[in-house]
């Protein structure tokens, strides 16, 4: 992508740093304008007493100790003001910005982690938030502070020495080129130390998930090598950026004490050879320096995180720009015709067919099987159905509306999918069905009566805790919940994607009588368990063989050919 195209999808997250915050930033500046006000009176008030001490001062020892109270009094009000509504931007600032990724997030497409790494959602949300935190809305305010009272300083300075500040000027270029330079290595080294980050986020959940497989196949050293090294890639990068802060940071001192130290010489030569500069102005002109010092010295430090939270939220936003849901034609919640799939062919990879010239029928108000061998493409069939990709060929219907033209919003109204690995929250029963929403009382009641949970409920209760992933759940309970769901939200169509691969058969047939006995429903099936007393009451069966439709027809008629299907069965039932 162009950088005015990174630049303008980066523009929507910085602006709800600030959206419906700006009175609070405003009241943090005007805290910031009384401490620059305070620290330039107070820099006034030492070359007023110098100049007094030397005689050479037109105001009397009580006006400076009025002006040194008035001075505190300022300080005062503005620490009020800092105190008041600083935290108050911070953490609106962060609020509003989180809530933005996260809805972002949600707009993405049905497809959006099949081929997208959500550890770097994960880390963009928890570490990249909390460096965007630190180094950049954390040092805006002081940022906004040294900047004022620079102005303010050097305007002291162009007052009691023009000349004296041209020199202070051409000094102060060193620092600034410093910092410039040094600002873009200070943001690459924050990039890096974020994909790190990210990787190893990655690696920690993969090796959570994945804890039984790691025990069972006894495999804890190997992945505790994988983590150390991950863990020691965090670490070489943290360790790399602190040497790259390091280096600005003492870089930026030592441009300063230049600047400082040959100003101050510079000085006192020109008020040793009478050039109009007094004690008391050399004496202020190294305390405004160091007001003139600040912004340069705090400079790369801020633009070094403002250049390090541009880079990672441009790596947010350009994932967030990725699959995200499309509009189209907006179709009714209804199926009045059915399902048509003509010539489809589709490939993850090119080269590499899954799918090839499949033709399935599927009309309304039945039920349909897809069985076949593994990677036979049954549970393609099924996601490209429910959207997941459009880089399809061919074509896929909806009562004769082709789906890439389809509003993905109005897709989902028309069917609910029941998957194999059924994601339960750590909730209640209850909001495992409802998915956090609000439904009628009795269409609750219907579908958990239909889906078979009605025995659950009456032993645990609905607000029984279903544990992290439904772990106080039987495997067939949340299957049952995963079709409550789809019930809940009365969609006419319903897939069903290997729902019962992991049951033991007893349960594996409650599971699929409930979904048989679903009248009204369109329902399709993808099964690995080749059970005649479930296949005989589907409409139509589809056998599925490297990627294409080999058979099709009744279970009677399928048998009766004594062909492919007739094969898969009868070894199934050995």
């Amino acid at each position: 992508m162009s950088k005015k195209e990174i630049q303008a999808l980066r523009r929507p997250f910085l602006k709800e740093l600030f959206r419906n915050n700006k009175f609070n930033l405003a009241m943090t500046v005007i805290a910031a304008l009384f401490g620059a006000a305070t620290e330039l009176v107070i820099s006034w008030l030492i070359k007023a007493v110098a100049d007094l001490i030397s005689g050479e001062c037109p105001y009397g020892f009580g006006t400076l100790l009025m002006v040194a109270g008035g001075a505190f009094a300022l300080f005062g009000l503005g620490w009020i003001l800092d105190r008041t509504f600083l935290s108050e931007f911070r953490a609106k600032a962060m609020k509003q910005y989180r809530e933005y990724v996260f809805h972002r997030l949600m707009e993405k497409g049905i497809q959006a982690f099949s081929g997208e790494n959500s550890a770097l959602y994960i880390s963009a949300l928890s570490n990249d938030v909390n460096t965007i935190e630190t180094d950049f809305i954390g040092r805006l305010q002081t940022t906004i502070q040294v900047g004022i009272t620079f102005v303010g300083a050097l305007g002291l300075m162009l007052w009691y020495s023009p000349l004296l500040t041209l020199i202070a000027i051409a000094f102060s270029l060193l620092p600034i080129v410093v910092s410039v330079v040094l600002g873009n290595k200070a943001a690459i080294a924050e990039k890096k130390v974020s994909d790190q980050k990210e990787s190893y986020t990655g690696m920690l959940k993969d090796a959570l998930m994945g804890f039984s497989v790691i025990k069972s196949f006894k495999a804890e050293k190997s992945i505790a090598k994988l983590h150390d090294r991950s863990n020691a890639d965090v670490a070489e990068a943290s360790k790399k950026r602190t040497k790259v802060n390091v280096l600005v940071s003492y870089s930026s001192g030592i441009a300063g004490a230049i600047l400082q130290i040959g100003v101050f010489f510079v000085a006192a030569a020109l008020a040793l050879s009478g050039k109009g500069i007094t004690a008391g102005t050399a004496i202020v002109f190294v305390q405004l320096l160091n007001y003139v010092l600040g912004p340069i010295q705090a400079f790369p430090t801020f633009f070094a995180g403002m250049m390090s939270a541009n880079s990672l939220i441009d790596k947010l936003a350009q994932a967030l720009n990725k699959n995200v849901s499309e509009e189209g034609e907006q179709i009714p919640p209804q199926l009045t015709e059915g399902i048509s799939v003509k010539d489809l062919a589709f490939a993850y990879e090119e080269g590499k067919p899954v799918l090839c010239d499949v033709d399935m029928e599927l009309r309304a108000g039945g039920c349909y099987a897809l069985v076949g061998g593994s990677g036979s493409g049954k549970s393609t069939i099924l996601n490209l159905l429910m959207a997941s990709s459009k880089n399809y060929q061919g074509e896929i219907l909806y009562d004769g509306k082709e789906l890439k033209g389809i509003s993905t919003g109005s897709l989902y109204d028309l069917v609910s999918i029941i998957q194999q690995n059924v994601f339960v929250f750590n909730s209640t029963i209850r909001d495992n069905i409802t998915m956090f929403s609000e439904f009628p009382e009795e269409e609750i009641d219907r579908a958990v009566r239909l889906s078979g949970l009605k025995k659950l409920i009456d032993e645990k209760g609905a607000d029984y805790l279903c544990g992290e992933n439904g772990s106080g759940l039987s495997g067939g309970e949340r299957q049952r919940i995963s079709i409550a769901r789809a019930l809940l939200r009365k969609t006419p169509v319903l897939f069903v994607d290997e729902a019962t691969a992991a049951l033991d058969a007893e349960t594996s047939f409650e599971v699929l009588d409930a979904i048989l006995k679903l009248d009204g429903y369109t329902r399709v099936i993808v099964t690995h368990d080749l059970d005649e007393n479930i296949l005989r009451r589907c409409t139509g069966l589809f056998a599925l063989k490297n990627g294409a439709v080999s058979e099709q027809g009744t279970f009677d008629a399928l048998m009766a050919q004594k062909g492919y299907f007739y094969s898969l069965f009868t070894v199934s039932q050995r």
